[in-house]
């Protein structure tokens, strides 16, 4: 699913209960998280909730390094949250997730403030990641 779809989705759905029961079901969507990936390495520091993303990069020329993201969580909303970041980040350019906010995207869903002050510390954590892990494709790429 397309994050243009999500926030048509989104539009749809007048109630927030609706719109939370949305962003589990997103979550039930993910691809599953291999075992051996729920490891420190791929733990998010900062979530309260425990938090597991991996990422793998593949060259693509000159638009640069494109990243895949896999990611699990042991709170249901929490991977709803996952889906929608994959939605924005996962098998786009390396240059192109640093020139997203997905920030800007949730508010404009008007999500974050519907976050407890918890949830959206985890959800800053989970961003900050992956435009960490872009910035290392990148420099790889150039080294």
């Amino acid at each position: 699913m397309t994050i243009d779809e999500i926030i048509a989705n989104f539009e749809l759905l007048d109630e927030w209960d609706d719109r939370y029961r949305y962003v589990i079901e997103l979550g039930r969507t993910l691809e599953p998280l291999p075992e051996e990936a729920r490891n420190e390495t791929n733990k998010v520091q900062g979530c309260a909730s425990q938090v597991w993303l991996s990422t793998s990069a593949r060259p693509n020329g000159a638009e640069g390094p494109v990243l895949h993201f896999v990611g699990d969580s042991d709170a249901h909303i929490v991977r709803g949250l996952i889906a929608i970041l994959l939605a924005i980040y996962s098998e786009k350019p390396a240059k192109t997730i640093l020139e997203n906010d997905a920030l800007a995207i949730f508010d404009q869903l008007a999500l974050r403030e519907h976050l407890t002050p918890q949830r959206s510390n985890g959800l800053r954590a989970m961003v900050e990641r992956m435009r960490a892990d872009a910035r290392k494709a990148l420099s790889l790429a150039s080294a």
